[in-house]
């Protein structure tokens, strides 16, 4: 599609810049694609993720590189154990340990996941340790699409489906494509090639310290679901990069129910250790949930939301003092 539609012409002489704002794909040809390897609402049965605040909250494991096996470990079963619904390998993360997700969802009686990161430099490696994943018991794996490419994504996806994996998109490389305004694409089109590829997540940030604003996200919004589908399956959409607890007001505006909130630092940052973390990112989600559900306007009331959140938990009012935000 993409050899069609971007192909040579941008490496035409006569232009001196060009940018694909858009496409919209016709239904007939929309159905010769497998899309997402499951989508939303099995992913909700599969990790029988019903009756808390409905967006999903991750974490990130940080640093993204220089911690022992143990210490790994570690971090990942203090923010499953402490109420995280994922964690996650950083992408320049290959290996690591996923005994922790066991003891973590036997101890919280729910089901757990972590994004082990399968992208490796052939398809025929990336399927290996997709393969080596599901003999663990993972339940989600996680691709860098861009740096491996649609054909290798859409392999890995059909697997996936096949053997009842879900698929988290991580969309490294994105800004080198969609960050000029006046020549490349706009991230909707990368994320419309990866619905059709397939991935039952993707990664999308408004506030935080990665590129992406409010106003690009709506606009996103407005194509990304006024397009016929038909029977492509629904990717959950991922909020990550530079985000913490005075942001959950806006994360929850703007991302809505079916969502992953995904903090690292936020979560990894707090002073009395990831655990409370955890504890203090969860109770700011059911603060603006319940909230929003009660008709309070987010965008206006959220700081003050967020700060009437602290009387009770005491592990979000040290949040809040880290990450202090007027």
């Amino acid at each position: 599609m993409f050899t069609s539609i971007v192909g040579n012409v941008f490496g035409f002489k006569a232009l001196a810049a060009l940018r694909l704002e858009d496409l919209r794909i016709p239904p007939a040809y929309t159905k010769t694609f497998q899309g997402p390897p499951h989508g939303i609402e099995v992913e909700r049965d599969k990790f029988n993720k019903y009756g808390r605040p409905p967006p999903l909250l991750g974490c990130t494991i940080k640093p993204k590189l220089g911690l022992s096996a143990k210490n790994y470990d570690r971090a990942v079963y203090e923010c499953l154990r402490g109420g995280l619904d994922f964690t996650k390998d950083d992408e320049n993360v290959n290996s690591q340990p996923f005994m922790p997700i066991y003891k973590s969802q036997a101890e919280t009686n729910e089901i757990k996941g972590h994004y082990l990161n399968a992208t490796a430099g052939t398809c025929e490696e990336m399927i290996k340790r997709v393969v080596f994943a599901r003999e663990l018991g993972v339940h989600i794996v996680m691709h860098d699409y861009l740096t491996g490419r649609f054909t290798a994504n859409t392999s890995l996806a059909h697997y996936c489906r096949d053997n009842g994996l879900l698929l988290h998109i991580h969309r490294a490389m994105h800004v080198v494509i969609d960050r000029q305004k006046n020549h490349g694409m706009h991230f909707r089109v990368l994320a419309n090639a990866l619905r059709l590829s397939g991935g039952d997540h993707v990664h999308g940030t408004v506030v935080g310290k990665l590129e992406g604003d409010r106003s690009q996200l709506w606009a996103f919004r407005g194509i990304f679901f006024t397009q016929d589908w038909v029977s492509v399956p629904g990717v959950l959409p991922v909020a990550s990069g530079g985000i913490h607890v005075w942001h959950m007001p806006a994360l929850t505006e703007i991302f809505g129910d079916d969502s992953v909130l995904q903090f690292g630092g936020g979560t990894l940052g707090h002073p009395w250790g990831n655990a409370p973390g955890v504890v203090a990112n969860r109770v700011a989600l059911e603060a603006c949930v319940q909230a929003r559900n009660e008709g309070r306007d987010l965008a206006v009331e959220g700081n003050e939301i967020v700060r009437e959140a602290c009387k009770w938990s005491p592990d979000l009012a040290a949040a809040c003092e880290v990450w202090y935000y007027k």
